[in-house]
């Protein structure tokens, strides 16, 4: 949609919602729809062509309004985390729809996802012990738990373990900086043998420094094997996933207990929206399920819903499978596809032409769409290179240490980048590379 086209829907958009205003009163107050209506009324999967703003809005209007905002609410992100689900090709156990124990859920931020998957790992632990000895006290099991996660994880999962009150522990990466199954058992071995109980691991794909990738195949089968939770933290490389060439990054998903990426970070989809799925959803309602008299309705014990509340740390909640809804259909999977191979070629682009310059070197594989390169010279020589990039204010670059490097980091993130935007950021960064050297040297 470019500018004109968007102007014109977001005018037709304002007129759609005055109309729902001035009619409101004649709409039913109470929707006379059953639970489960929504699904058999819309496609299984998402479409792989593009359809059109009116085609979904006219569909707004007869599947989402007899059941707004409940239950289309909750049945459309059902039916939308079914959609993407099949789109990463994640197994049948984390889906919905497969009748099995999983599912997916919205939930704010990769941040937050992490942390009600630590709680409910830290709630299955604490229950699972407290049958088996009687004898520990919730507090006595607490203060000996542990978490792990990559020395290379973002901060957010150091934050779900001090929210969460437990102990986390970094695990060294390896030369690719990758959490490796030798470095994970080492830990586990030498904390139980000190009465410490390991509980919770988070494995990052595409890690915030570098997009680096935690060994899934080798770290899955560990936590399994010792019964601890795994939560996979995909934050951001997620989203390529849904790309045939990128799905392998993704391989020993099977292992995970939890498992999460932000569309509203590569995905077109607006701010927020953090796709999470489980493969057993009791293991969230196990651990936040609250039912107070007012908060009780008449499809609760049913079965036949899904009573999202149970699922994250707020009760409310927007209704933000909507825009799931709206990108899938107007993009279509082909479409989105597209969108994600022509960030990573332009990081590539990028690549190839740091590669070409002997001032510079790439510190890091590239894979998606980050690059991590830097000056070869000293650190104090590339933060006065970041500090001479971002006061002049024509691109932004953000830092990261890579084994006590100081490096810089190109993004590829914006939807309407070209080659020509690669090639002019490329010039300017060599312009001001070149002033700087030639002030080290006088």
């Amino acid at each position: 949609m470019n500018a004109s086209e968007f102007r014109k829907k977001g005018k037709e958009m304002v007129d759609y919602v005055a109309d729902y205003m001035e009619g409101i009163e004649k709409r039913q107050v109470y929707p006379d729809v059953e639970p489960g209506y929504l699904r058999p009324l819309i496609p299984a999967t998402a479409p792989q062509e593009p359809e059109t703003f009116e085609a979904i809005m006219n569909d707004v209007e007869k599947i989402i309004m007899p059941g707004a905002a409940s239950p289309a609410c909750t049945e459309l992100e059902t039916v939308m985390m079914d959609w993407l689900g099949k789109m990463l090709e994640l197994p049948e156990t984390f889906l919905a729809e497969s009748a099995g124990e999983g599912g997916g859920v919205i939930q704010g931020s990769a941040s937050e996802a992490t942390l009600v998957a630590l709680l409910a790992a830290r709630t299955r632990v604490t229950r699972q012990l407290q049958i088996t000895s009687p004898e520990l006290s919730q507090a006595a099991i607490m203060e000996k738990l542990v978490a792990y996660s990559s020395d290379q994880a973002h901060s957010s999962v150091e934050r779900a373990g001090l929210i969460g009150g437990v102990k986390l522990k970094a695990i060294p990466s390896d030369g690719n900086f990758a959490m490796r199954a030798c470095a994970l058992k080492e830990a586990l071995e030498r904390d139980k043998a000190s009465g410490l109980i390991p509980f919770f691991v988070v494995a990052t794909l595409g890690t915030t420094s570098c997009c680096s990738f935690d060994n899934l195949l080798e770290v899955g089968p560990i936590c399994n094997q010792e019964n601890v939770w795994l939560h996979i933290d995909a934050a951001y490389a997620g989203s390529a996933f849904i790309c045939p060439e990128f799905r392998h990054l993704l391989n020993g998903v099977e292992f995970a207990d939890s498992f999460n990426f932000n569309p509203h970070k590569w995905l077109l989809v607006n701010f927020d929206c953090s796709a999470m799925w489980v493969k057993k959803r009791s293991s969230l309602t196990g651990a936040f399920k609250l039912d107070p008299l007012y908060l009780k309705h008449s499809h609760q014990d049913s079965g036949l819903i899904t009573d999202y509340r149970h699922w994250q740390l707020p009760l409310g909640r927007r209704f933000r499978s909507l825009k799931m809804w709206f990108v899938f259909r107007m993009y279509g999977v082909k479409g989105l596809q597209a969108y994600i191979r022509k960030h990573v070629q332009l990081s590539h682009e990028f690549e190839s032409l740091v590669r070409r310059d002997p001032c510079f070197e790439i510190c890091a594989e590239v894979t998606l769409g980050l690059v991590c390169f830097r000056l070869k010279g000293s650190n104090k020589l590339n933060e006065a290179l970041l500090e001479k990039i971002n006061n002049a204010r024509k691109i932004h670059l953000v830092p990261c240490h890579l084994k006590d490097k100081f490096v810089l980091r190109f993004a590829i993130c914006s939807r309407t980048v070209e080659s020509v935007h690669i090639q002019q950021a490329w010039k300017h960064i060599k312009e001001l590379a070149t002033q700087l050297l030639q002030t080290e040297k006088e």
